[in-house]
């Protein structure tokens, strides 16, 4: 095997291992091989994948999936791949896309930044939507975080011209950095003066309901490539 630079790196992400539920467990074996897209040092024919040529959007670390599945649900003219390490994560979205019958949307079980460099194509992405990534709120563990200028870059070169980058953080010093980051890319450009109202398509989850009626804020970013 030759030395893959790219695997060896500070990870943004713990691998947690997460109690599977049965109806998560079902939704793998019964959903996965029609729904999930194996990991591969190769292309991926979006055509392919979905049956379809539409637009395509990444979401980066998409949870149990909820936000996913009413995005992907809200849209059924674009096309949708969630990127996730977990498994029941994957379970759970595999199930709402099974129950919504969401045919727009495909998930990959695999570190994103792997998936971005073998499976993305340049400027293929219309879109692409990573909302509270992991904040690493200690000062130490602050390199681990995902949103940084090398990772911010590698968006940009998979990104069509004109598409969007869409970040949402709960934790208001990771938005300072990511409006920082993203503000130094020339790449893009922001769509707003600073921080971006919440767009109608992105929905409230559970714990950010929770969090705003804590006093919490909620940061959006949108940025655009030039």
């Amino acid at each position: 095997m030759l030395y893959d630079p790219t695997e060896h790196r500070i990870r943004s992400f713990v691998t947690r291992a997460g109690r599977l539920s049965t109806a998560q467990e079902r939704a793998l074996a019964e959903l996965g091989p029609q729904y999930a897209i194996e990991y591969t040092k190769a292309p991926l024919d979006y055509a392919q994948a979905f049956g379809r040529t539409a637009p395509v959007i990444l979401e980066i670390g998409f949870g149990m999936g909820q936000t996913t599945a009413h995005i992907a649900k809200l849209m059924p003219e674009k096309d949708f791949i969630g990127v996730e390490v977990h498994t029941p994560g994957v379970g759970s979205l595999l199930k709402l896309i099974g129950e919504e019958g969401l045919s727009n949307l495909r998930v990959i079980q695999h570190d994103a930044v792997e998936v971005l460099n073998n499976m993305i194509p340049d400027g293929s992405l219309a879109g692409l939507h990573i909302y509270f990534p992991d904040p690493w709120h200690k000062a130490r563990h602050n390199k681990r975080r995902l949103i940084q200028a090398p990772f911010v870059k590698l968006l940009v070169q998979k990104m069509a011209p004109g598409g969007y980058l869409h970040l949402a953080t709960d934790w208001e010093d990771y938005a300072v950095q990511m409006l920082e980051v993203l503000s130094a890319e020339e790449g893009l450009q922001n769509t707003a003066e600073g921080y971006a109202p919440q767009p109608a398509y992105r929905p409230l989850t559970k714990f950010e309901n929770r969090g705003l009626k804590l006093g919490h804020g909620v940061w959006d970013l949108v940025f655009t490539k030039k």
